[in-house]
């Protein structure tokens, strides 16, 4: 049965931000809502969300409302099975998903995004499914070790990881016998990557490699927790090999870009595209050695800038296209939010962890507020209304698959695309966790500290609040008040654990404090 109490409920703690507004963007957002498919129906959304996820305010409403959208959004696909709780990808029934409507696909972002949800029985049992269960994790390309422990350090959870330890191996290992090519890379269809019509095509691509790498990093994590050296030995030198080779043949030093390479031929692709940026998700390039420079492209209006972007192709390659025909869910150029969520998830580990200066914190906000702005559909009565869906025109903003959909079989919605709105609260990608750990700044570790590294440039907003964050066993809330007159906490930037301060700056800068 749905359990809507926190399992994390401190006595004592007190929190900063009444649930008051919460309730009024569910209630909006209901209103607003064709209600087609359920697993927790909107008349339950507020009492879910009440009890479990961080409260979040700011003088910027685009970025309040989508953040509560899309929270409201993702508990619509908390599914409860006889194998416990599943995230999907769809609401609706697709062909082309497994057991229970799952996809592998987008299985990173639901860890990276529900880690911050109150109860862990949602994940727990959804990490379970996938190694354990009768999940199929390699149906698409994924990150899932690395999600899951990213995961257990916000929730820590020893126990659940060294349980799940040998499943991450004989799944990595599953990988290595089926994608793992001649190179020593790790080879893909980009179908596969959930990245049809992609200019760069098929072959060595910077997206399995680098999730295969991410992979070897946590099960080495993962294994020195279980105590098992000689794992943790072997799976770091597999993290070693891969980011060695991904580093020396991905790497085109003439466009500064880490490119598909084709397998057969063994010839970099002729074109940047921005799942280029995704070896910095799992911080692999090695620092000062000149790749930082690859994200100049990402503000770039011949690279990937665009009003609706980033896009998936770079605006001057020839092959760049938005297309109305063919297949509906195409990479050649559209903007994709799970795209967005890897490069911004990646920017934010540039700016915290690579001295350089080829981007910085407005332009990290600048891009998380294009994609902000994004979360929006004029409806045929012309009323504009919160959303999220499959990929958008980067230009004007529309949702392409949708309006392909919807008119996709005389006239009409397909059953075998999907049925009517197929990409209806499309849970592809993530938003709330970019606003916890990037704009905010919480950086989850694996020690017992807190560090908080807002990225938001200090002269664009006068205050911003995170309460009721739920790490390490702790309630946290972090508060940025330049006047001091917003919260009455003081003038800066403070964290509090347990509704007791402990750190405070007066700036907006990085803050690291040990949770006592």
């Amino acid at each position: 049965m749905l359990s809507f109490q926190s399992a994390h409920a401190v006595k004592g703690a007190t929190g900063i931000l009444s649930h008051t507004k919460l309730k009024s963007y569910v209630e909006r957002f209901n209103a607003d809502d064709e209600e087609l498919y359920a697993n927790i129906p909107n008349s339950k959304a507020y009492r879910f969300l009440q009890a479990n996820i961080p409260l979040f305010e700011c003088p910027d409403e685009d970025f309040e409302r989508t953040y509560y959208f899309r929270w409201w959004t993702y508990r619509k696909h908390i599914r409860e099975t006889p194998e416990g709780y599943v995230i999907t990808e769809f609401l609706p029934e697709v062909s082309w998903s497994r057991k229970y409507n799952t996809i592998s696909c987008p299985s990173g972002h639901h860890f990276y995004e529900g880690r911050w949800l109150h109860n862990p029985v949602y994940l727990d049992d959804y990490a379970k499914f996938w190694l354990r269960g009768e999940g199929m994790p390699r149906q698409y390309s994924c990150w899932l070790a690395d999600a899951i422990y990213a995961r257990h350090l916000v929730n820590p959870d020893p126990g659940l990881m060294v349980e799940l330890l040998d499943s991450m191996v004989e799944n990595y290992e599953a990988w290595e016998k089926t994608k793992l090519g001649e190179l020593g890379l790790f080879y893909q269809i980009d179908d596969r990557d959930g990245m049809e019509v992609s200019i760069g095509g098929s072959g060595y691509r910077a997206t399995i490699n680098s999730y295969m790498y991410g992979d070897a990093k946590a099960i080495a994590r993962i294994a020195r927790l279980a105590g098992r050296a000689g794992l943790e030995e072997k799976f770091e030198a597999k993290a070693a090999k891969i980011k060695s080779l991904l580093l020396s043949r991905l790497w085109d030093p003439k466009d500064k870009f880490f490119k598909v390479l084709d397998k057969t031929t063994l010839e970099k692709a002729d074109v940047r595209e921005q799942h280029g940026y995704t070896p910095w998700y799992f911080n692999l390039p090695e620092p000062g050695e000149g790749y930082e420079s690859a994200w100049k492209q990402l503000v770039d209006p011949g690279g990937f800038h665009a009003p609706y972007g980033p896009t998936t192709a770079e605006q001057r390659h020839p092959g760049f296209s938005i297309s109305y025909e063919g297949h509906e869910c195409q990479w050649n150029g559209p903007s994709w939010p799970l795209a967005t969520s890897v490069t911004l998830t990646a920017l934010a580990n540039v700016l915290n962890n690579y001295e350089q200066d080829a981007i910085g914190k407005r332009d990290y906000f600048e891009t998380l507020q294009i994609y902000t702005r994004s979360h929006l559909m004029q409806r045929e009565d012309g009323k504009i209304v919160p959303w999220i869906d499959e990929n958008l025109h980067p230009y004007t903003g529309k949702w392409i698959a949708r309006t392909r959909l919807k008119n996709w079989k005389e006239g009409g919605w397909s059953d075998q695309k999907g049925g009517k709105e197929r990409g209806k609260d499309y849970n592809h990608s993530s938003y709330c966790d970019l606003i916890i750990t990037g704009l905010v700044g919480l950086r989850p570790r694996a020690d017992n500290v807190v560090e908080v590294n807002p990225l938001l440039p200090e002269v664009l907003w006068d205050y911003f609040c995170l309460d009721q964050v739920r790490y390490k066993g702790r309630v946290l809330t972090i508060i940025w008040d330049r006047t001091g007159e917003k919260y009455g906490r003081g003038k800066g930037l403070t964290i509090l654990a347990d509704g007791k301060t402990i750190a405070h700056s007066p700036r907006l800068e990085c803050i690291i404090v040990e949770l006592l």
